[in-house]
């Protein structure tokens, strides 16, 4: 049996099935989080008798849910079963969708990946069309993993842009309908959907098993082909009102009339993100400069992957010389992040950071020449230890404390 009934609203349900599915949420958290437990400790730890515990272990075991995993030790007499969670119970799938491509992976109960697919290809475009394809493209993942779609308790889908995770609509892409989007790619897929905003998912997939190690506040930076930043406050993803928090590449901070995508002139992303990496990379080689690159294909042909590659497998300088200059502006405009939130951890992620110290170095050191000195001395600047995992496996513990920690 799946446990999406836990996600499901608890509205209309009587109050005998409404204490059932509670004490069913809190014995499934405990032992899912911190192992296994006797009926004697789970009714302790609940606030429910022996009896009533006893009769949802035995629910939750004819349920593949729970499974009994020996006898505990104890100083003598009868030992009492322990009980601990079957961790093909059910199921997490997580899908990151980025501008040329696709990550997608499914995880089971004790977030260990059973199916990772990275570098799916694929052309997010604001067209139903593109929308269909996104849907298919799970839809294959989820038939080629050999896991029953019954079992998958749901799915997070990571868009970039203004997203309300809240209510399931996307403002960025896919906005064709009164209807939400969550709504529309499960009517596609036949699993529970929620959105979230990619650098949020990726922030809390590094908060959660990556680089974060006691850190509480942090701001991650996704500089890919955009940048924006997830924020963690005391331990929490932070959203703001509407959820549209982390939207850093819209500041309007340069005076030039470079339009960015979101319609506005000036944004930051439009001198410090892969587009722009791929902009002024051009018209360099435009005027005279020299690449590994020159030649081997033709200047409109050059992407933001063969200028990454440039820079990781062959040092080019040209390249190198662009990526420190973004580097530089990107370290002084996140000062300004750094005296505002003073945060104990700031993380750099997304495709630039695989350039790793070409951009960390220089962004480093301007945070440390705008930014308060005792703010920033109070700080470490540390690279994605996840890289491109991050999203998904953050989707993935977006989707557990939907299960363990909603109302």
């Amino acid at each position: 049996m799946s446990l999406s009934f836990l996600l499901d609203s608890t509205e209309d349900l009587s109050l005998s099935t409404l204490k059932s599915v509670k004490l069913k949420k809190s014995i499934i958290k405990r032992l899912a989080l911190n192992g296994v437990a006797t009926i004697a400790e789970l009714g302790k730890e609940t606030d429910f008798s022996i009896p009533t515990v006893t009769k949802i272990i035995s629910e939750l075991i004819d349920e593949g849910i729970v499974f009994e995993e020996g006898k505990a030790g104890t100083a003598g007499g009868r030992r009492p079963s322990q009980y601990g969670i079957n961790p093909n119970a059910c199921y997490y799938l997580g899908v990151e969708v980025k501008l040329n491509s696709i990550n997608i992976g499914l995880q089971d109960f004790n977030n260990s990946f059973v199916k990772h697919t990275e570098n799916i290809t694929y052309s997010l475009d604001n067209t139903k069309e593109s929308l269909l394809s996104l849907c298919s493209i799970i839809n294959q993942f989820v038939a080629d993993s050999g896991v029953p779609r019954e079992k998958i308790i749901g799915a997070c889908i990571n868009l970039s842009g203004r997203i309300n995770s809240r209510i399931g609509f996307s403002y960025s892409y896919f906005f064709f309908e009164e209807k939400p989007l969550s709504e529309i790619i499960e009517s596609q897929i036949h699993i529970k959907t929620f959105l979230e905003n990619d650098t949020r998912a990726m922030a809390y997939g590094e908060y959660n098993c990556g680089i974060v190690q006691k850190e509480k506040d942090v701001i991650f930076v996704n500089v890919g082909w955009g940048v924006g930043i997830g924020i963690i406050c005391d331990g929490q993803l932070y959203y703001g009102k509407s959820g549209y928090s982390g939207e850093f590449g819209h500041s309007p901070v340069f005076d030039n009339e470079i339009i960015c995508h979101c319609g506005k002139k000036g944004c930051l992303e439009t001198e410090i993100s892969g587009n722009a990496l791929v902009r002024k990379f051009k018209s360099a080689l435009e005027n005279g400069s020299i690449s590994i690159l020159s030649g081997k294909k033709e200047i409109d042909e050059i992407t933001v992957d063969d200028i990454l590659m440039a820079i990781i497998q062959n040092e080019d300088t040209l390249a190198i010389e662009i990526m420190e200059e973004i580097g530089s502006e990107l370290g002084r405009f996140l000062s300004m992040l750094i005296n505002i939130f003073n945060p104990e951890l700031v993380i750099l992620g997304g495709a630039l950071a695989e350039t790793d110290m070409y951009l960390r170095l220089p962004a480093r050191t301007a945070i440390h020449k705008y930014s308060l000195s005792l703010v920033s001395l109070d700080m470490e600047l540390k690279m994605s230890a996840l890289g491109s995992k991050a999203g998904v496996i953050g989707a993935c513990y977006i989707l557990r404390d939907k299960l363990f920690y909603s109302a």
